[in-house]
């Protein structure tokens, strides 16, 4: 069997290469270097699996799915689902959306997670594919197209949102970050360790997760009107007349006592 993954050059197509070929799979690739195109490589491939930026995925999708046949398995790895599965079910091969949740330079796929959105695909299928990723240790997470995205505006949306705040913040301030580690404290390592990964990857990745998923604007909205109100109770120097102020969400629940309250006081 052959499979072929679009962007392959790259750094997360270049991670799975030796993954199929683990499973038995010839590899071929393309990319913006190779001789072989992208719909070259989709002619010929039992697994076509699209591996490049968020904003290039839908347009290539459509670039191979006139030559693609129903024998054929079609898969993307990227970090939304809506758009893209949709798209791929346009071509007439079996479609698999996929998500690795994590980033190309891990060590191995053991104790990684990959999002499967089976969207046209019987159940064989399917299972043949996910044994390849469980067989290298991988924990893999059934969900549709739009729980997947409705989640991903959380669990990345919100998550970089937040830490690009932070990182924005210290910016406008003025503040040397190597002068503040005099004063870290373990919470304020743990922020700076976040927000040094994030910045350190590429900011289109991170623009096309906050900018393309159609959930994000509806989280942000909530997460700004949740800093707002925070900000007016700060603001207030009201001490809650509960003697105990907290936030509550379903697994959470993070109290601000009356003593902690009282330290915001002159």
């Amino acid at each position: 069997m052959k499979a072929g993954i679009i962007g392959g050059t790259g750094k997360m197509g270049r991670f799975f290469i030796p993954v199929f070929e683990r499973a038995g799979y010839e590899v071929i690739v393309s990319g913006r270097s190779t001789l072989l195109t992208n719909t070259e490589l989709a002619e010929q491939c039992d697994l076509v699996i699209i591996s490049v930026p968020i904003h290039d995925t839908v347009r290539v999708i459509h670039e191979i799915s006139p030559v693609l046949k129903k024998d054929q398995i079609l898969c993307d790895f990227t970090s939304l689902k809506t758009g893209p599965v949709a798209a791929m079910l346009k071509s007439k091969a079996r479609v698999i959306g996929l998500h690795p949740l994590f980033g190309p330079t891990v060590q191995s796929l053991r104790h990684q997670t990959i999002i499967v959105c089976p969207a046209r695909a019987d159940e064989k299928t399917v299972e043949s594919l996910l044994s390849i990723f469980r067989s290298e240790g991988a924990q893999c997470t059934i969900a549709t197209p739009e729980q997947h995205d409705r989640m991903m505006a959380v669990v990345q949306g919100l998550t970089h949102f937040v830490t690009l705040c932070m990182a924005d913040s210290v910016r406008r301030l003025g503040i040397d970050i190597g002068t503040t580690r005099a004063f870290t404290s373990p919470v304020y390592h743990i922020e700076l360790s976040l927000v040094g990964r994030l910045l350190s990857q590429d900011p289109s990745l991170y623009a096309d997760i906050l900018q393309q998923n159609p959930f994000v604007p509806e989280v942000l909205s909530i997460c700004t009107s949740s800093a707002e109100n925070l900000r007016s109770i700060v603001d207030s120097r009201i001490l809650p007349s509960s003697g105990n102020f907290s936030f509550e969400t379903p697994g959470i629940s993070v109290p601000i006592v009356t003593k902690q309250w009282k330290r915001l006081m002159p």
